[in-house]
């Protein structure tokens, strides 16, 4: 199985290959690693590991804290799979069928953050105008949560990144792992910001 791993670790040479190290002793092979944050002498990294499942949860992380000042944040499933690239097939098909912009990335962005759904929501009505598969009939009512500007909300386990996008707003949650991350926030923000422009200049040429 595909497990993204958030791990909290000191920022300093050879820290790295001790975590990784401590994969290898579990079996877990690491397929990719992203760098969240590097600021007052800590990093906050999401590990993608191929992993056999012989372990829980709670033992990952008690077997990653042998790293000296190394903690995991959160352990869920994802299903973005190293070595591929998402984001460019997102881009592609959206310059192919412009016209269904905002639905095709509705399908594909949580694959793209592994989050659990997503929906583009009518800015005037309220209404869901295009839902991913998993996605529920209704978006939960989140305290916050705003068509108006970009932002990450919580309410209890559910975690919600929200993003306008041309009289819709997209929302994209994660029910199984961590808050959404700011860099998470930045990466559907552009790739809403992309798909729009796509979008507009298929109804100029039209």
């Amino acid at each position: 199985m595909l497990l993204r791993l958030r791990v909290s670790l000191p920022d300093r040479p050879g820290v790295l290959g001790q975590v990784a190290r401590a994969f290898g002793v579990m079996g877990a092979d690491i397929l990719q690693v992203t760098v969240l944050e590097r600021q007052s002498g800590r990093a906050v990294d999401d590990f993608t590991v191929s992993w056999s499942g012989l372990f829980e949860p709670d033992e990952l992380r008690d077997r990653i804290a042998v790293v000296p000042g190394a903690r995991v944040e959160a352990v869920w499933p994802t299903r973005e799979a190293p070595g591929t690239t998402p984001d460019y097939d997102l881009l592609g098909h959206v310059a192919g069928e412009p016209d269904r912009a905002f639905v095709t990335l509705v399908d594909a962005v949580p694959d793209l953050v592994s989050a659990d759904w997503a929906v583009a929501v009518d800015t005037t009505t309220g209404e869901a105008v295009h839902r991913s598969w998993q996605a529920p009939e209704t978006v939960p009512a989140v305290p916050g949560l705003t068509p108006l500007r970009a932002a990450t909300l919580s309410e209890g386990e559910l975690h919600l990144v929200s993003v306008p996008m041309e009289g819709l707003h997209l929302v994209v949650a994660r029910s199984q792992g961590p808050a959404f991350h700011r860099a998470e926030l930045d990466k559907v923000t552009r790739l809403v910001g992309i798909v729009s422009v796509l979008a507009r200049a298929s109804v100029t040429r039209a």
